[in-house]
């Protein structure tokens, strides 16, 4: 019962996506009635600013904190890792928001700094060094994905962690796929935020 419990809270957590409300609330739109059409904090800042897209990434890192705590409190570090799991998927498909949502990224950083300092440095380095050099988010926010589940094993994760976060790589690398097509056909936006 308390992985059920991990598990449902987690997702439900997951699924409200704070970006929907607050730019239909404090903007007037739906953040999903533009740009890429997603409810993430990428497309939040190129929609409505950075600062905009920064407290989208705060709320989606710390509901995801607070599910993971939660996980962790009901069953241990197995608790902890489904319950990651769970709000990724709550965060990408929500139940609220008509499955929905975001593409994880913000989440996926959350995951990594539940998994240790490290992992989240080596991570951010990762998505920093190819989204400057590439101009290109989505190339970094891959990139950053991939990297994490190597990150978790070279600073020695518990497994139950580390297949958190090779799962979790994949969801994020399977929402960018309209960007990975675009990417091949050099046809992917430079980032640019809007003033």
């Amino acid at each position: 019962m308390n992985y059920v419990l991990a598990v449902l809270s987690a997702y439900l957590l997951g699924s409200f996506c704070a970006s929907i409300p607050l730019s239909k609330r404090l903007c007037g739109s739906d953040v999903r009635d533009h740009g890429s059409g997603n409810a993430g904090a990428t497309n939040v800042a190129r929609v409505f600013g950075l600062k905009a897209g920064m407290v989208t990434l705060l709320c989606d890192m710390a509901k995801t904190l607070v599910s993971m705590t939660v996980g962790y409190a009901l069953c241990g570090t197995l608790g902890m890792a489904i319950s990651g799991l769970a709000c990724i998927i709550g965060h990408c498909f929500p139940i609220y928001f008509g499955f929905r949502g975001g593409k994880g990224v913000s989440v996926g950083a959350a995951l990594g700094l539940a998994c240790g300092w490290r992992v989240l440095l080596l991570i951010l380095a990762v998505f920093f060094a190819v989204a400057l050099l590439s101009r290109k988010v989505s190339l970094g926010s891959v990139c950053a994905a991939v990297s994490l589940p190597i990150a978790a094993a070279v600073f020695s994760c518990e497994a139950p962690l580390l297949v958190m976060c090779g799962v979790s790589a994949l969801l994020v690398v399977f929402m960018h796929r309209s960007n990975l097509k675009r990417l091949i056909n050099g046809t992917e936006p430079d980032f640019s935020p809007k003033k």
